[in-house]
C-alpha cells in the first residue's frame, strides 16, 4: 500500500502536517529548535527529508542504510526542553512519536487529495506496513504498539498529555513567514523565483498554512490549538475532488516522484524478466 501512496505527489501535501505534529511534542520541538536548519535552509532540509521518507518505503538495502544513518545523525541531539526536561532523540517515547504521526496523517489525508477511505482491512494492512518502515528506522517492538488496537489509545494520550502549540509549531503555519526563496532547481527558475519571492511568499505561507492544518487529523488538530473553519473545510474538500480528477491521468513518471518512479519500473522490469 506504501508503494501506492507514500510516492504520489499528492501526498506531499500532507508532510508539513506529520511535520507540525512532530514538532508539537516539547520535545521534539525543542530538538529541532536547536539543532534542525529549518530556518535557515529550509529548502534543503525539505529535499533531504522528503529524500529519506522515500528511501525507508522504495529503498530496499538503500532503507537499511539511511535508518542507520539517522540514528548516528540523532546520536548527538540532546537538551532540555521548554519544560526544563532533559531529552536525548533517540528516547524511544520521542522517536516513536516522530514515525508514528505518518499513519494517522496518511490515514487522514489521503480522504481530502481524491482518495476513496480505507476499509478496516486497509487501515491494518497500512498500519502493519508502517510498522516495517519502523523497523527500518531501527524502532523496535516495544517502542511502538503492534495492533491498530493499541495504537488509537496510545495516540490519544500523546494527543491528551504531550501536544502543545510551542514557538516551532507557530513558525510552521504563520501566515507571514520569512522563507527565503526557493534554492533548487534549474538556474532560470530559481532566478526567476528569488525575484518574485516578495509576491510569491505570502500566498506560499498561507497556503501552506491551510495544507498544514487542514490535512492534519481533527484530534491532533484540537490538540494543538490550530483553527480550521467550516469554509476552509469546503474548499479543501472542493481541491480534493479536482485531485482525483487530474492526478490519476498524469503520466507515472509525473505522478510518482523519482525514487518512487524508479523503483516502481525497476520492480516491474524483474517481475516481468
Amino acid at each position: 500500500m506504501l508503494w501506492d501512496l507514500a510516492g504520489e505527489v499528492r501526498m506531499l501535501l500532507a508532510l508539513p502536517a506529520a511535520l507540525t505534529m512532530q514538532v508539537a511534542h516539547p520535545v521534539v520541538g525543542a530538538g529541532v529548535d536547536e539543532h534542525s536548519v529549518f530556518r535557515t535552509d529550509p529548502w534543503g532540509r525539505g529535499e533531504r527529508s522528503l529524500t529519506s521518507v522515500q528511501l525507508w518505503v522504495y529503498g530496499g538495502e538503500d532503507a537499511a542504510r539511511e535508518g542507520r544513518r539517522l540514528r548516528r545523525l540523532h546520536r548527538e541531539i540532546r537538551g532540555v526542553d521548554a519544560h526544563g526536561r532533559e531529552y536525548h532523540a533517540l528516547d524511544p517515547a520521542n522517536y516513536s512519536w516522530v514515525h508514528a504521526t505518518g499513519f494517522p496523517v496518511y490515514q487522514h489525508a489521503q480522504r481530502y487529495l481524491g482518495r476513496r477511505p480505507y476499509t478496516e482491512d486497509e487501515e491494518r494492512r497500512l498500519y502493519a506496513e508502517w510498522l516495517q518502515v519502523g523497523d527500518v528506522l531501527g524502532l523496535r517492538e516495544r517502542d511502538m504498539p503492534q495492533t491498530l488496537e493499541e495504537f488509537w489509545p496510545y495516540y490519544q494520550r500523546v494527543l491528551d498529555e504531550e501536544l502543545e502549540r510551542n514557538a516551532v509549531v507557530e513558525e510552521l503555519v504563520a501566515p507571514g513567514a520569512a522563507v527565503p526563496p526557493p534554492d533548487r532547481g534549474p538556474r532560470p527558475v530559481v532566478a526567476a523565483l528569488r525575484l518574485l519571492w516578495p509576491v510569491l511568499r505570502p500566498a506560499f505561507t498561507r497556503l501552506r498554512r491551510f495544507f498544514t492544518i487542514g490535512l492534519m487529523p481533527p484530534g491532533a488538530r484540537e490538540a494543538i490549538g490550530l483553527p480550521w473553519t467550516p469554509r476552509q473545510e469546503r474548499r479543501l474538500v472542493r481541491l480534493g475532488r479536482v485531485l482525483s480528477v487530474v492526478v490519476p491521468r498524469l503520466p507515472e513518471r509525473v505522478r510518482f516522484l523519482p525514487i518512487a518512479y524508479e523503483s516502481r519500473k525497476e520492480y516491474r522490469a524483474r517481475a516481468h524478466g
